[in-house]
């Protein structure tokens, strides 16, 4: 099949979902780690670890799913009318994270703050859980209609194989989110903090494993296009190597190393979604009534005017994006202007 326009969206609107999960993960890792927290002054690092980049991370959750409905609007109708109970559970969810964060140090009571702690990672876990099981549905078909029209229930959407990539999702970032905090705090915080990432990891591992068996079992077309292009076996085996070497990276003290294998395994596991899924973005349980990246796609010109629109914003996207990380490298401190 030739590479078109409806081939580079479809590149691109994995690109933004892939940008989101990478960097809101860690913000939403570090929410589900707040509450483990004993001491104040440790949540407040935590806090400011993430104060100057949580909001412009949530940036690519909004570009995603604006590309999403100019490329594929019959995708957009269809998810977040399928899915708009748990699309609106997930959006208060992403409001009470910011409102804790903004909200949490304003008074100084212990009440005060413990209620806003509590919010923040309850929110969080709640966010992260979200995302999964909408994934976990798109990969395991909905029930659609002749007019793509969603035709369960919310209940339905909460089976046990999307249940399962939920929780994987928030053992992921709770990972990621642990080794970000190692790369960002010092002293007592970051001993702590060191302590927990091993804990996250098997978390993640036995969680990782467990939702390949059951995606081999009880999804089996989502390897279809790897057995037909032993290629792209590589990109499952790099993604396991990349897991393997995040507690190698820890022992050696290398944290940005670990990082960055963490960065990779989050890239590795959307693309092995996105071969799996391909040429559909969304499944349905008639193999019919697919959503594919052509019979979902915009007009040709629309397309086309999208793409000169993305080549001029995503690389502005990107440069914003990079100049905040480096404007705030380094470990974070308390003081006055802190959360």
């Amino acid at each position: 099949m030739p590479f078109d326009l409806n081939h580079l969206w479809f590149l691109l609107v994995g690109a933004l979902l892939t940008g989101y999960a990478l960097l809101d993960g860690f913000d939403l890792g570090v929410g589900a780690l707040h509450i483990f927290a004993k001491k104040d002054e440790h949540r407040r690092l935590f806090l400011n670890a993430i104060g100057p980049v949580w909001d412009g991370n949530e940036v690519w959750l909004v570009t995603g799913g604006g590309a999403l409905f100019a490329a594929f609007p019959h995708v957009y109708a269809t998810v977040f009318s399928g899915f708009y109970l748990a699309m609106m559970l997930a959006l208060v969810a992403l409001i009470f994270r910011a409102v804790a964060i903004e909200f949490r140090s304003r008074r100084p009571e212990r009440l005060w703050r413990q209620i806003w702690d509590v919010s923040f990672s309850v929110s969080s876990i709640l966010s992260s859980l979200l995302f999964g099981i909408a994934l976990g549905n798109v990969i395991w078909g909905l029930p659609l209609d002749e007019r793509w029209d969603y035709t369960g229930t919310f209940l339905e959407l909460l089976h046990p194989y999307a249940l399962l990539t939920g929780l994987t999702s928030v053992a992921l970032f709770m990972m990621h989110g642990a080794i970000f905090l190692v790369l960002k705090t010092g002293g007592e915080a970051h001993e702590i903090v060191r302590r927990w990432i091993n804990n996250t990891i098997i978390f993640f591992v036995i969680c990782y494993a467990t939702t390949t068996m059951a995606t081999l079992l009880y999804a089996p077309h989502m390897g279809a296009t790897i057995k037909t292009h032993f290629a792209l076996f590589s990109v499952p085996l790099l993604t396991m190597l990349a897991v393997a070497n995040i507690p190698r990276e820890i022992h050696l003290n290398r944290d940005g190393r670990a990082f960055l294998s963490s960065g990779a395994t989050i890239v590795g596991l959307m693309a092995l979604v996105g071969i799996g899924l391909y040429p559909n973005l969304v499944m349905a349980k008639d193999p019919a009534r697919h959503l594919t990246l052509y019979n979902a796609a915009s007009s040709a010109a629309t397309l086309k005017t999208m793409t000169v629109i993305a080549a001029i914003g995503f690389p502005l996207v990107l440069a914003y994006t990079v100049s905040v990380y480096w404007v705030f490298r380094g470990k974070v401190d308390l003081d006055s202007d802190s959360y």
